[in-house]
């Protein structure tokens, strides 16, 4: 009786150690061996989620990301329910796709996609979906270097159609940034990653009560086109 004890808690033990975010159903759950209950590490916390999104970048900068070996079994186990970890409110921009940025497969990310990440009442409104009713608890605001939508903003050109609403969202943070030191495109996507952490954190009613009760956490990031990294 005690050598199988000695070695449940052995193998204990090495499943703890062992143990990293990335989980395919991202929920709290527990594993028994013999008497000893172990928790597995789980994504509806922020800061873990977080910590999958910094380990799937390092896989995804080194060549190593894994997403795609598990496409098939993420699409069945994701097919009749949803639970993605984070949302990421990231630019259209066809360079920066999240999903493989971040090394995460179906199922694991709710991401929305405007040009220069530019918010209006259906990008609000499917981010308080994400979170008021698919329970995710980090927002990550991914902008990323040479953003076009942003510097068409710097250069305070006339934009025809749509695309003049656009870079009107994206001028506050442009004048932001005309006062820092520095290159002034850098400043004002970084500026606006601010903004839009700011109006997403404020949005009545649902997303400002969350994060006033520590229910929600937004990160700002960026991600630079040249190395592939993402810096939080």
């Amino acid at each position: 009786m005690k050598q199988t004890f000695i070695f449940s808690l052995v193998v204990a033990t090495l499943m703890v150690v062992a143990c990293k975010p990335k989980t395919a159903t991202p929920t709290v759950t527990s594993v028994v061996v013999d008497t000893i209950v172990v928790a597995e590490c789980h994504l509806d916390i922020p800061d873990s989620a977080l910590v999958e999104l910094k380990a799937g970048n390092d896989r995804y900068v080194k060549g190593q990301s894994t997403a795609f070996q598990t496409l098939t079994k993420d699409r069945t186990a994701s097919a009749t329910k949803q639970k993605p970890f984070a949302i990421v409110v990231s630019c259209s921009d066809s360079r920066v796709p999240p999903e493989e940025v971040f090394d995460q497969g179906v199922g694991e990310l709710f991401v929305i996609r405007t040009a220069g990440g530019v918010l209006d009442k259906a990008v609000l409104g499917s981010i308080e979906y994400a979170a008021e009713h698919l329970g995710v608890r980090l927002i990550v605001v991914l902008g990323h270097e040479r953003c076009g939508a942003v510097t068409a903003s710097v250069e305070s050109g006339e934009a025809a159609g749509n695309i003049g609403y656009i870079v009107e969202q994206i001028k506050p943070a442009v004048e932001s940034a005309q006062k820092l030191k520095g290159d002034l495109l850098n400043n004002a996507i970084h500026e606006n990653m601010s903004l839009i952490q700011h109006q997403i954190a404020t949005a009545e009613p649902v997303l400002k009560e969350l994060t006033e009760k520590g229910e929600l956490k937004i990160v700002g990031a960026y991600y630079d086109l040249d190395e592939g990294t993402v810096t939080f």
